[in-house]
């Protein structure tokens, strides 16, 4: 790869990682998650499907739209945030089919581990949660833009730094 190639190909995976990330602190602290970091990560995959992505456009294109019709159901059902559903689809683009696997994998664990996290903080929860059959136990909800932006950035980190080795 030439190397102003490469310098363009990095920075938008820095760019990539930095949106990611005010995404899930943005939702870990008001439960929200800003639409511009949504539009943000679309638009950097713009970038950086010309700079090294070495997945077809209509595989990324098929699997965000994949992730939004499965992120709309869940929308409906108020199984997860509308903010989760827009990040999940943005994200899944830089997935696309080869990779989308990888990519729920990631967001399952990590939302699993932030869940750990949550009821090890307040472990009264535990009893409350198994009382009301675990409805109301985590009031404000998980933070699901945390898992989601982990593995955003798992997945474009992890082809970048195999290539570096």
């Amino acid at each position: 790869m030439p190397p102003l190639i490469e310098i363009a190909h990095w920075a938008t995976i820095v760019l990539v990682c930095l949106t990611l990330a005010t995404a899930g602190v943005c939702d870990v602290r008001f439960r929200q998650i800003p639409n511009w970091t949504v539009l943000a990560v679309a638009l950097l995959f713009g970038a950086w499907f010309f700079v090294g992505s070495s997945i077809p456009l209509l595989s990324s294109l098929g699997a965000a739209l994949l992730v939004f019709v499965c992120s709309f159901v869940l929308y409906s059902f108020g199984i997860v945030g509308a903010g989760d559903s827009k990040l999940a689809t943005a994200v899944a683009l830089f997935a696309g089919f080869p990779h989308l696997p990888e990519f729920i994998l990631y967001m399952s664990l990590t939302g699993g581990v932030i869940v750990l996290c949550m009821l090890a903080a307040d472990p009264a929860r535990i009893f409350v949660a198994i009382q009301m059959r675990g409805r109301g136990f985590l009031e404000r909800g998980v933070p699901y833009g945390v898992a989601i932006a982990v593995a955003g950035a798992m997945l474009v980190l992890a082809p970048a730094v195999q290539n570096l080795a």
